[in-house]
């Protein structure tokens, strides 16, 4: 039996654009049981239901995180998720969330953590003048974007980039290595020895 791919989002979506390119191709051997926002606007859920998946709007505005996120895992729980993936949800989970799915979220970050987290990261590499960025994908604990690292790869900074620029030539890498992570992920050929995610 496939194993299923849970998606949370709150705008576009273009990570789980190319999530679900590689489903529906096979790149990816998994399902997507459902897409959930806590943005009801979110284009991400228009996207979803052209492709003709269960696309959830669960609004968050004025919710407490925690009660917000024990709607969340219900919905995740409902659809029998194996995996979720996180795809600019712009929302930290709660440490209720994170039990609830131990090791079995994963997120992307438009940089090479533990550089430049949280929020304008391509922003925060050009103004601090690095020549290297990138893209990280990694488990998600209770902390803001400091789970175990499972993939990243690098972008070189050029002297006339700025922050879309930059953005945009990240984002081309992050639709790779986020299908590449998962792929890791749905075979269990690793284990977490301390911080570090090794390949077995």
């Amino acid at each position: 039996m496939k194993k299923r791919i849970g998606i949370l989002l709150s705008g576009r979506g273009s990570n789980f654009e190319a999530i679900a390119r590689n489903v529906a191709s096979g790149v990816i051997d998994a399902e997507i049981a459902v897409v959930i926002s806590n943005r009801p606007e979110a284009r991400g859920l228009e996207t979803a239901r052209k492709l003709g998946l269960t696309a959830v709007s669960l609004p968050s505005k004025g919710l407490d995180r925690e009660v917000y996120d024990r709607m969340v895992v219900a919905e995740l729980k409902k659809h029998q998720v194996d995996l979720v993936c996180l795809a600019g949800y712009m929302r930290l989970l709660s440490a209720y969330f994170v039990r609830e799915y131990h090791m079995r979220i994963l997120n992307i970050h438009p940089a090479l953590l533990p550089s430049f987290p949280g929020l304008d990261a391509q922003h925060q590499a050009i103004e601090h003048g690095v020549k290297l960025s990138g893209c990280t994908v990694h488990f998600v604990d209770e902390n803001l974007d400091a789970g175990p690292i499972l993939v990243q790869t690098t972008v070189p900074v050029l002297n006339d980039d700025n922050a879309d620029t930059l953005s945009a030539r990240i984002l081309e890498q992050e639709h790779r290595i986020y299908t590449e992570a998962i792929n890791i992920v749905l075979s269990g050929k690793y284990h977490i020895d301390g911080r570090r995610v090794v390949l077995d």
